[in-house]
Parts: C-alpha cells; structure tokens; sequence
C-alpha cells in the first residue's frame, strides 16, 4: 500500500509536535518497537490461557498437594470448577479432546497465516493488526463465557478455537512488516533479538494472569487476557504509524540499498558471510519498490524455503512447550510432590524467562559473526541434550527442575525468536526486492507458518498425556 493510501494515527494527526521537526527518527523507530511490542505480547498472553486450564479441564490427577487440603477447601475449589474436571474434557478421551483444541486452533492458525500475510502488503498495516487484536480479545472473552454459560459442547469450543486461530493469525506478518519498515539492517539481530522477546513476556504475563485468577473459575483465565488485547488494540489503533514515510522520512530500507550502490564499496564487496550463499540468486526476478510480491513468488525468494522448514523444527518444540508445559508440570511429581494448578502454571514461565534472554542472546550473537544460520544450528544442537536433561533429571529437585526449564527455554527460543524476526526482515528486504518492505508480510508469513501445517498434523497423533512430548522436541531438533 502506498504511503498516501495509509491513514496516520489519529493521536499523530491531533498532536503536530509528535511530526518531524519536533520529533525525530530515533524518538519513532523507539514508539514503534515499544507499541508493536505490545501488540504481540497481548497476542500471545491470550493465547496462553488454554495451557493453563488444560489441567482444570482435563482429568484429575491424585497428588500430595490435593489430598493435604481440608475437605472443606476440596469442596470449594470443586464448585469453583478447578478441580472436579469440565465436560466433555474430563473423562478418559479428555486429552485427546483438549489436543483437538489445539488442532483447531493451529490449523486455523496455519491456514490464516498465509492469507494474512498476502493481505497485509495490500492494505493498511494498522487497521488490519487492530482487526486482528480485536476479534482475538472477543473470542477469547467468548471461549471463558462457556465457564459461566455452563457450555460442555465440544463443538462449541473448537469453533471459538478455529475462529481465533485465523485472527491470531494477523499479528504476526503485520508487526514484523512494520519494525522491518522502521529499520534498516544493521544491528536488526540484536535489536529485533531484544524486541522479539515480547514472545516470551507475553507468555509470561498471560500465564501469571491466568493461573492468579484460575481458583475463581477458568473462565476468568480467559476474560481478562482478552480484555487485554482489546485494550493494547485501541492504543495501537491511537498511535501506531506503519512507516517513516508517512511521516516524511526517509525509508531506512531505501537508505541501505543507496549506501550498499553508491557510498560503502566496501560493505556492497563483503559477503553477508554463510547468508550469501542463501541470499544469492539469479533465478528470481527483482520486484519493483511498489508492488506487493505475490505468494510463490516470496517462495522462490532465495532463503525463504530453507529458513521455514528450519523453523519448523525449533518452533515445534517451543509450541509443545506453549501448550503442554504446565500440564506437564502439574502432572509430574517434583521431589515426590505434585504442584497445584496455580503453581504448576506459574512455574512454567520459567521456560519463558530463559527465552527472553535466549533471543536477545541469539540476535547478539549472530550480528557480531554476521551469521544467522551458523547462530540458528548452534542453538539447535545444544537444546537436544538440554530437553534430554529436563525430561530425565527435571523431577528430582525444584531446583534441577527450574534450572533445567530455564537453559531449555533459552536454547529453543533463541533461533525461534531469530528466525521469525531477523531472518524474516532479512529476507524480506533482500536486494532481490529492491528493499521492497511490502514483501516483508507475505515472506515472514510463509517462515511463521511452515510448521503450523504439520504441527496442527501431529499435535494428537499420540496422548501427550502420556509425556511422549518430549520425545517430538528431541526428535524435531
């Protein structure tokens, strides 16, 4: 979409100090990665919910903690619904049942990714995120109404599931494509490195808000996430400006692709090291600056292909753990004790504080060897055995288990977070483009995407109840 065709943020257009002279790129580029931050953190917040209740809803498990309570504090959580199970997912099928949701979720999810991103480099970037958060705060409100509705129709939940997967959808192109329009590529790994860990921290934040408010009901771990995003959604919608043109300064993409041609012969001599040989290419066509780049098209971009099947191994692991992380725990004895739904949740955030410091470390890393790829397979290999530890030694201590989930975290995380920031935004402003930025949507949707399709395949093919999970993370790294 052109420049002209975008409406400005209404806060920009009601307050002209916030326009150039007044304010300059820096002070942008700096609203831009704090408001998108925001944006995707909220997204996956509400999507953190159903990991959190999988244990309320599922079948009971007799621990320690449960059986020390008085029966009078049994009866009241059983009224509460926290733990007596909830129809149709608590009996002997309750996994398979609850893996369903996740099914319909991520193939909705895969399938909407696609298109999401074809329509983001066509329309305006800001409407269409704020569209996204909006009907993902609603059904994930909807999806927490079954609790109070009394719902217990399996069809009910996973239409709410398939619905919010194509929302969710929307987040993810549309933030990277504009932090790609915002910045050019030097220090982008570090900088999206740190940017990226909103993955986690939104983690983080949805997981503590839904296992605080779980012993009031389940349906609370779902209405407030979703308020959540509605509300981030109304300040991106206030605030959020898609590209420095639309304020009147110049695109940090254009001013790369100048300096590469005219001023920095030395850089334009100096192979983007073992990303050169992924990068170049002879059979793919240049796109003008202007034009949206059709869907195989960006496939036949060169990189694009291998980077999104190397994401479907890392993002498959850091998705079981998304899903199943605090069923795992809550279904695992720790020390010979099973932890309460509460704790078992808010102890998986662990997983997610080892992978903020796992993507900022993995974007550091990789701009000082100048080698994405090279940084990617090394985090690779190095979580295989850490998964191998968790699964075997996680159970003995809280403290092996804790420290365990923490250096997992980190190492699945970080070519995850890499991949589908850096090396997206890479890609997508290839000088195959010509720094074309309205590919950036269309090619971080197919990387994002590739593993949804056989995730959504896989996700019930064996009872992850069973704890074979961990087997499908050493086996996809």
């Amino acid at each position: 979409m052109q420049p002209s065709s975008r409406t400005l943020a209404p806060i920009v257009v009601l307050i002209p100090t916030l326009k150039p002279p007044h304010k300059t790129l820096l002070f942008h580029q700096i609203c831009v990665l704090v408001l998108t931050f925001l944006a995707y953190a909220s997204f996956h917040a509400s999507r953190k919910p159903p990991s959190i209740v999988k244990s309320v809803l599922g079948p009971n498990v007799q621990s320690n903690f449960t059986e020390s309570r008085s029966s009078s504090t049994r009866d009241s959580l059983d009224s509460n619904g926290t733990d007596s199970g909830w129809e149709p997912f608590d009996g002997p099928q309750g996994t398979h049942r609850l893996g369903e949701l996740d099914l319909a979720f991520l193939g909705s999810y895969a399938v909407g990714m696609y298109f999401a991103g074809h329509i983001g480099d066509r329309i305006d970037l800001r409407l269409f995120l704020v569209f996204g958060m909006m009907g993902s705060g609603l059904l994930t409100i909807v999806f927490g109404l079954g609790y109070w509705l009394d719902v217990h129709l399996l069809g009910y939940f996973v239409g709410v599931q398939i619905a919010c997967g194509l929302f969710q959808s929307i987040g993810w192109p549309c933030v990277v494509a504009v932090v790609g329009n915002w910045f050019g590529k030097a220090k982008r790994g570090l900088i999206m490195g740190v940017w990226s860990s909103h993955t986690s921290v939104g983690n983080i934040i949805g997981s503590v808000v839904a296992s605080g408010v779980l012993e009031y009901g389940w349906g609370w771990s779902f209405v407030l996430p979703g308020i959540l995003i509605i509300l981030i959604g109304v300040l991106i919608f206030l605030s959020l400006v898609v590209a420095p043109e639309d304020l009147g300064f110049e695109s940090p993409g254009e001013e790369y692709e100048m300096n590469v041609g005219a001023v920095d012969v030395e850089t334009s001599e100096k192979p983007e090291s073992e990303e050169a040989g992924l990068l170049h290419t002879s059979n793919v066509k240049d796109v003008g600056s202007s034009d949206a780049i059709g869907f195989l098209e960006a496939w036949r971009l060169p990189g694009v292909a291998p980077f999104a099947f190397c994401l479907f191994f890392s993002k498959l692991v850091a998705y079981t753990f998304l899903y199943w992380l605090p069923f795992y725990i809550r279904h695992t004895a720790v020390a010979g004790l099973h932890l309460s739904h509460k704790t078992a949740g808010i102890l998986s955030t662990v997983f997610d504080i080892g992978g903020v410091l796992g993507g900022i470390l993995a974007g550091f890393i990789s701009d000082k060897i100048e080698a994405r790829a090279v940084t990617s397979i090394g985090f690779l290999f190095l979580s295989m055995p850490a998964l191998v530890l968790y699964r075997t030694y996680g159970s003995i201590s809280m403290l092996a288990n804790v420290s365990l989930m923490f250096v997992s975290g980190m190492l699945v995380n970080g070519p995850y977070s890499l991949i589908t920031t850096a090396v997206a935004a890479d890609l997508g402003t290839q000088s195959t483009v010509k720094g074309n930025s309205r590919a950036l949507a269309t090619v971080t949707a197919i990387i994002d995407a590739v593993f949804l399709i056989r995730l959504a395949r896989t996700e019930i093919k064996e009872k992850l109840s069973e704890r074979k999970w961990f087997a499908y993370g050493i086996v996809a790294q």
